[in-house]
C-alpha cells in the first residue's frame, strides 16, 4: 500500500518525487505498439529494467515474432507470479511453459535456433562468452547499483573507481579492433552489457556526472556501437523515463526495488 493515495511506496508519501514509469516512451514505445497483438512467445516486462532490456533485445536483434506485455511489478499481476512466484520480471511465456532470469531467457531464445544467433558456435568462444556475461554479472551490475546509490562523496569515489575497473577488465578481454566482444558483430556479452551502457549515459552521467568515454579509446568504440545498433535503439525510451525511473535509486529511498535492499544489504543481486 502506498502511504498516500494515489502514490507509489518508492516516493515515500511525497507527490514532488519522481517514481518508475508504467509504459516505454519514444522509440520503444513505437515497438511495444507493434508488438502488442497476441503471440504464443509473450515478453512480460517493465519499460525500465535494464534486465528486461536484455531479453528484449535479444528478441529484436534475432527478430522473432514475440507479444510485449509492459508488468507493474510493484503490484505483481496473477499473470507474473504464475510464472515467476517472486514476481519479478523479466518473464517469459511461450505456449503453456514459463521462465525467467534474464540470462537464462537469453539462452533460451539461442537455443530455440531461430533468427540471427548470439552465441558463437565456436563451444570455446561460448564458454568464453558466458565467462564474461558472468563477470558483468558479478562484477560490473552490482557496482553500478552500489554506485548510483552511494550518498556519500567517498563512496562515491570508491565505487565509480570500482566501476571503472571492472568495466576496464572486461574491454581488455574484448577483440582489439571491435567495435564489439567479438569482432564486427554484436553477440551475447554486448547485450548483457548493453542495458547499463545506456544507463551509464542517461543515468549515471546525470546524477554521478560519469565521465563521457575517452575518445578515441576502445570503449569509446564499443559504447558507440551499442547505442548505435538497431535493436538497441528499438528498445530504449526517451531520456526522461530513465531520469525519472531512476532518481529513487539515486537517492536512496525506501522501497525503491528488491536490487537495492540487495545492495544495501550487502548481499548478492535478487
Amino acid at each position: 500500500m502506498s502511504t498516500k493515495q494515489g502514490l507509489d511506496p518508492n516516493q515515500g508519501g511525497d507527490a514532488t518525487k519522481k517514481t518508475y514509469n508504467k509504459q516505454a516512451t519514444g522509440v520503444a514505445w513505437e515497438t511495444v505498439q507493434s508488438h502488442s497483438a497476441e503471440h504464443d512467445l509473450k515478453l512480460y516486462g517493465s519499460c525500465f529494467c535494464p534486465f528486461v532490456h536484455r531479453v528484449w533485445i535479444s528478441l529484436e536483434h534475432k527478430k522473432l515474432p514475440y507479444q510485449y506485455v509492459e508488468v507493474d511489478v510493484y503490484r505483481k499481476p496473477k499473470l507474473l507470479l504464475d510464472i515467476n512466484p517472486r514476481g519479478l520480471v523479466p518473464a517469459l511465456r511461450h505456449g503453456d511453459w514459463g521462465s525467467y532470469e534474464s540470462t537464462v531467457l537469453m539462452e533460451y531464445l539461442e537455443d530455440l535456433n531461430e533468427g540471427e544467433p548470439l552465441l558463437p558456435k565456436d563451444p570455446k568462444l561460448r564458454a568464453n562468452s558466458r565467462l564474461w556475461a558472468d563477470h558483468i554479472n558479478r562484477h560490473i551490475i552490482p557496482v553500478f547499483y552500489r554506485y548510483l546509490q552511494a550518498q556519500e562523496a567517498q563512496k562515491q569515489v570508491e565505487f565509480a573507481g570500482e566501476l571503472k575497473e571492472q568495466i576496464g577488465k572486461l574491454v581488455d578481454a574484448a577483440d582489439a579492433e571491435g567495435p564489439f566482444f567479438f569482432g564486427k558483430d554484436m553477440t551475447f556479452v554486448d547485450v548483457q552489457i548493453a542495458p547499463w551502457i545506456v544507463r551509464l549515459q542517461k543515468v549515471l552521467k546525470p546524477y554521478r556526472a560519469w565521465p563521457d568515454p575517452e575518445p578515441g579509446s576502445r570503449w569509446e568504440k564499443w559504447v558507440r556501437a551499442v547505442e548505435e545498433n538497431e535493436a538497441v535503439k528499438k528498445t530504449t525510451s526517451d531520456d526522461q523515463l530513465y531520469l525519472d525511473s531512476y532518481e529513487r535509486y539515486a537517492e536512496n529511498r525506501p522501497n525503491t526495488s528488491r536490487v537495492a535492499e540487495a545492495v544495501n544489504s550487502g548481499k548478492g543481486l535478487p
